[in-house]
């Protein structure tokens, strides 16, 4: 019994040691969000470069108590002055652009750090020695505890306490938390905002750095850490209420102790645990434990995406554009033809996220889901049951829209980050599910041999099969956006208390619009599956969901063409880069140079630029335009 009673309590302060690291990262990041507003995705980033920060210091100082704790100080302050850095050359200036745009800046903030990394440490995973004292275990009730994660624990509480007397009994922490409630009333009564965000961005940037350094003794210290730790620092702090550092320290904890036993009785629900518990929660509190609606960041395209009908000048040009591509085949049999099925297949992927959350103004961090259960779907569906290629398509393309139906009933419910965070726990939810059901999807191996039939299996002849349906779906979308349904979606997402109050269905027009999206997702999946002959659970993964969402934002929420023409960037400049050493620094640049010359986007600044020239050739000789 008393075996019994050590092993279960051993578990417990394995997940509080855990939880009091992941609160660290949450708590920084939970303060930089509800003042900014910004969704910091290199915030990860900022934990990475604490632990080889740390690793470096403690390496080179003398060995000892005070090299080994001074290393860490050294670390997180430093993390914290390159977190100033950041903000004030590049979050400083995308300020005034929307939400989505100042995401996709700090994903190409976390590929620039990634290379850096890379650069200075290597590839290879690197090993800190032990926290002077604190390398041995204390036995309780039997079992071995090690010492290091006791000092975890009780950094935990600490931290919450420093930051819940800083908050609350400074001026700094007053202003701090009048800029959350309301933002704009702070600046209004002169308070110098740039200055307080550039604070509270440094030391959120402090808290994720002394993370990353005190996790350097328990793991080793790679590139990998960058990502894995910010996906769950989102699931926390949305678990826990945006803007609440209590409510992340309980999630923290919540989260951090449920793995522990999972881990031990059931290991393969491991991985997907947070977006499970997350789902749960979200389903019964919208807004998250301690969470409130009005920090709920609003949708960019609630600002005004047009739906303006192309002219005929656009007309014949994309009908040239799709004639030219149907040519090509005639000069061009080898690479440009692979190339140009991946854009087909990015530009109709882009434009069902576009019409999600353009015309719908939700926002998707899992739409990768629907992409993935269409490629699947049509995988099984050829190789398992038999079925020839358009068959098996069919069937993907329902698979997607299936899936959209039920991740959307929950997802509709909710708003905001709120609502991006769900859909990304169902993608995650489905992630997991193929990785790890080995008999249906293949696990880590994956289904191969989705070959198309023989009367397809030409290069050329699959080539123009992908342009006719991507080009079909394409155009499929821009008829539901400019038809009555797109209208009256635009409507609901502009003002969803006036729809409803005229009698629309905000939430059902929300879930048809999930639906719709969805299927042209799966779409673009299908076509995707049968190009390159199998499918790999890295189709579900975070960052094909991220890909589409570079896209759209490069390209412009605001225009229909604007998914089309991020596709095309995108995918040209990840061929172009992926074969140049540090390639994600570059694309990276890329990202952030669009983001800051370009904050609507290319199809957005093309339109606004087109705007101004007719404004001027429309203005009297000597008049402003």
């Amino acid at each position: 019994m008393l075996t019994t009673l050590g092993f279960v309590f051993a578990q417990l302060l394995a997940g509080l040691a855990d939880a009091s690291s992941l609160f660290l990262v949450a708590a920084g990041l939970s303060l930089i969000f509800g003042v900014t507003r910004i969704v910091n995705f290199a915030h990860g980033s900022l934990f990475m470069l604490g632990a080889y920060v740390a690793y470096s210091a403690v390496t080179w100082l003398p060995t000892g108590f005070l090299g080994f704790w001074g290393g860490m100080l050294a670390a997180a302050v430093a993390v914290a002055l390159i977190g100033g850095l950041i903000e004030i050359v590049i979050l400083r200036r995308l300020y005034a652009s929307a939400e989505l745009y100042q995401l996709v800046a700090t994903f190409g903030v976390l590929l620039v750090i990634q290379d850096v990394a890379l650069a200075i440490w290597g590839p290879e995973d690197l090993l800190a020695p032990r926290a002077p004292g604190l390398g041995g275990a204390l036995r309780i009730f039997g079992e071995p505890v090690p010492q290091y994660d006791l000092l975890l624990i009780a950094a935990g509480p600490v931290v919450l306490a420093a930051v819940w007397l800083v908050l609350n009994r400074t001026r700094w922490g007053t202003l701090v938390r009048a800029a959350t409630e309301d933002r704009e009333m702070t600046g209004a009564l002169g308070i110098d905002q740039a200055r307080l965000f550039t604070t509270v961005f440094m030391l959120g940037a402090f808290l994720a750095g002394l993370a990353g350094a005190l996790q350097t003794p328990r793991e080793a210290v790679s590139l990998a850490l960058d990502l894995d730790v910010v996906v769950e620092a989102f699931v926390i702090v949305v678990v826990g209420g945006l803007g609440s550092i209590g409510g992340a320290y309980a999630a923290a904890i919540l989260i951090g102790v449920l793995n522990a036993f999972t881990l031990l009785w059931f290991p393969t629900l491991a991985t997907v645990l947070p977006f499970l518990v997350m789902a749960a929660i979200l389903v019964v509190r919208p807004y998250g434990l301690f969470g409130q609606a009005a920090l709920v960041a609003p949708a960019p395209a609630e600002r005004g995406a047009t739906l303006r009908l192309p002219g005929r000048m656009v007309t014949i040009l994309v009908v040239l554009a799709v004639a030219g591509f149907a040519l090509l085949p005639l000069v061009e049999s080898g690479f440009a033809l692979i190339l140009l099925t991946d854009f087909f297949v990015a530009a109709l992927f882009a434009a069902s996220l576009q019409f999600f959350m353009g015309l719908g103004g939700m926002i998707s961090f899992g739409h990768a889901a629907f992409f993935g259960l269409g490629a699947y779907g049509a995988a099984l569906a050829a190789t398992a049951l038999g079925l020839p290629m358009f068959a098996a398509m069919a069937l993907g393309v329902a698979t997607g829209g299936l899936g959209a139906l039920v991740i959307g009933w929950f997802c509709v419910r909710l708003s905001g980050v709120y609502l991006a965070m769900l859909t990304l726990a169902g993608a995650q939810i489905l992630w997991a599910v193929a990785l790890q059901w080995q008999d249906v999807t293949g696990g880590d191996d994956g289904i191969l041999g989705v070959w198309p039939d023989r009367f397809a299996a030409s290069r050329t002849v699959y080539y123009l099969i992908a342009l006719g349906l991507c080009a079909v779906g394409l155009l499929l979308i821009r008829r539901i956006a400019h038809a009555p349904f797109g209208y009256l979606l635009r409507a609901t997402r502009d003002s969803p208390l006036r729809a409803e109050a005229i009698g629309l269905d905000v939430r059902g027009r929300q879930l048809a619009a999930f639906v719709i999206a969805g299927l042209f997702a799966a779409l673009a999946g299908t076509v995707f599956v049968f190009a390159k002959g199998s499918v790999f659970p890295t189709i579900l993964a975070v960052g094909q969901s991220v890909d589409a969402l570079l896209m759209v934002l490069i390209g412009g929420v605001q225009a229909l063409s604007g998914p089309i023409a991020g596709a095309a960037i995108f995918v040209g400049i990840e061929d172009w880069v992926g074969r140049l050493p540090y390639w994600r620094s570059i694309f990276g640049v890329i990202i952030l140079a669009v983001c800051i010359l370009a904050p609507q986007g290319i199809a957005g600044g093309l339109r606004s630029l087109a705007g101004l020239a007719r404004r001027r050739a429309a203005a009297p000789s000597g008049a402003p335009a």
